[in-house]
């Protein structure tokens, strides 16, 4: 059966070009849809395609529109990658909060940028969880687009439909561990459990054994030569290291997004180790501004009469780097493990029921089969349970356009340091992005 993808949110400055090239190294006959509401992304997108199926001959045919559901039908899978309000938006979420000494280094995952995301992104995806139900209900369903947990939480909730996150932080973790202890990749096995960008490494072993030990040994090294003056706190991403020396497990994605979680602890200017999160230190406009700038060399090439050059079907790191093989593994039956987002049924017993949760899973015939894991220490479900509590608060303000249960979400979230602070926040992040908005054009 010759296979169908549907890509919804093309224009993503690094995505597309990542599944493309795979898709080309895989060699294998496919139907590729291209699905983007901006018109000029789009282009950009189909153009930049269409030069990297010639350049290789691939057997990928190739469409695009900017309405999802003359494509969707008969999907085997489809993908979403959507931001909506794109990078300006981003910045509001970043810069607004800001005003009020809250410094995020991301601002798309948690804390008030995260939560502002959040009211943006949950509409637009039930829509399209509802379009796939209807034209092509069997296919294989996975979101990419931030916040994660609480995007797949809402369609579920929603729909009822079988989405699945995908995120690329516990797989370039656990690489980034074992070349932090100097042994191959392949030599490792581990577990990481949480919710997306804060998944704890219960377990890494090397060739069997135990290699947390290890793992803190090197730790207190980087701890004590950062406190000696020889590396910078960005360099090593201490406060990851302090959690695996005070907690016992390690957590994914290091500091950038680690720290977003606890905010209480890096609280206005220069709280993290002598610099200010988002602003010298994990810059938010660097990383915003890098977004830009590989969307115009992917506009550039992709106008451009000159061939791509030979290194750009290179394997890069990136969000796509693990769908194609999941699909593979799906469809082949091939039992492969992969970190996934999945409702908690029964796998991690001591966290809540149907919680979006990052657990290992099994690609199977079937799909994606979550892993039973051994309930978690008290300590790490403490850092977890208040967190799940605000995705549900933050799907429930989306869904029902609630003012009130916005506020509430930014209060559990733990940036602000008030309810006046929090309410005054809310009305500036609503108005910012108010044409993305129209649920709350009744004022609850």
């Amino acid at each position: 059966m010759r296979g169908r993808i549907v890509l919804v949110g093309a224009g993503s400055a690094m995505f597309t070009r990542g599944l493309v090239a795979d898709l080309i190294r895989r060699g294998e006959p496919i139907d590729l849809a291209l699905v983007d509401v901006s018109s000029e992304p789009l282009e950009v997108a189909e153009r930049l395609t269409r030069k990297m199926i010639a350049a290789r001959h691939a057997l990928i045919r190739l469409s695009a529109s900017a309405d999802r559901r003359e494509v969707l039908r008969d999907a085997t899978a489809v993908i979403c990658t959507i931001g909506v309000g794109g990078r300006r938006g981003w910045e509001q979420d970043a810069y607004i909060p800001r005003r009020y000494g809250i410094y995020q280094p991301v601002g798309d995952s948690v804390m008030p940028g995260g939560t502002s995301r959040a009211l943006r992104m949950i509409p637009p995806m039930v829509e399209i969880a509802e379009d796939v139900l209807e034209l092509a209900p069997d296919a294989l369903f996975f979101n990419y687009g931030n916040p994660l947990p609480c995007v797949c939480r809402a369609v579920r909730k929603a729909t009822g439909a079988p989405v699945v996150g995908l995120c690329h932080g516990v797989f370039h973790v656990a690489q980034f561990l074992a070349k932090e202890m100097g042994v191959e990749f392949a030599r490792t096995k581990y577990a990481a459990v949480g919710m997306n960008h804060l998944t704890w490494f219960t377990e890494v072993r090397i060739d069997g054994r135990d290699a947390l030990p290890r793992l803190r040994e090197i730790g207190r090294g980087k701890l004590e030569r950062m406190a000696a003056g020889e590396v910078s706190a960005e360099e090593i991403s201490p406060f990851s290291w302090q959690m695996l020396e005070l907690f016992g497990a390690f957590p994914a994605v290091l500091d950038r997004h680690v720290t977003e979680f606890f905010p209480h602890l890096f609280a206005g200017e220069k709280q993290y180790y002598g610099k200010t999160l988002g602003v010298d230190c994990y810059s938010v406009e660097g990383i915003i501004g890098y977004g830009d700038s590989i969307y115009n060399e992917m506009k550039e090439r992709a106008f451009s009469p000159e061939p791509l050059a030979e290194d750009y079907f290179d394997t890069i790191s990136g969000e796509h780097e693990q769908v194609v093989e999941i699909i593979d593994s799906i469809r082949q039956d091939a039992g492969r493990i992969y970190s996934v987002n999945l409702p908690n049924r029964g796998q991690v017993p001591n966290l809540p029921d149907e919680a979006i949760l990052e657990t290992p899973a099994i690609a199977e015939g079937a799909g994606l089969r979550p892993i039973a894991q051994p309930p978690l220490p008290a300590g790490l479900v403490g850092t977890l349970a208040t967190r799940l509590a605000w995705v549900e608060t933050v799907v429930e303000a989306a869904l029902e356009g609630s003012r009130t249960k916005f506020v509430q979400a930014l209060l559990l979230d733990g940036a602000v340091s008030s309810v006046e602070v929090a309410e005054r926040l809310a009305d500036e992040l609503l108005a910012a992005h108010a044409g993305y908005l129209p649920q709350f054009g009744k004022g609850k």
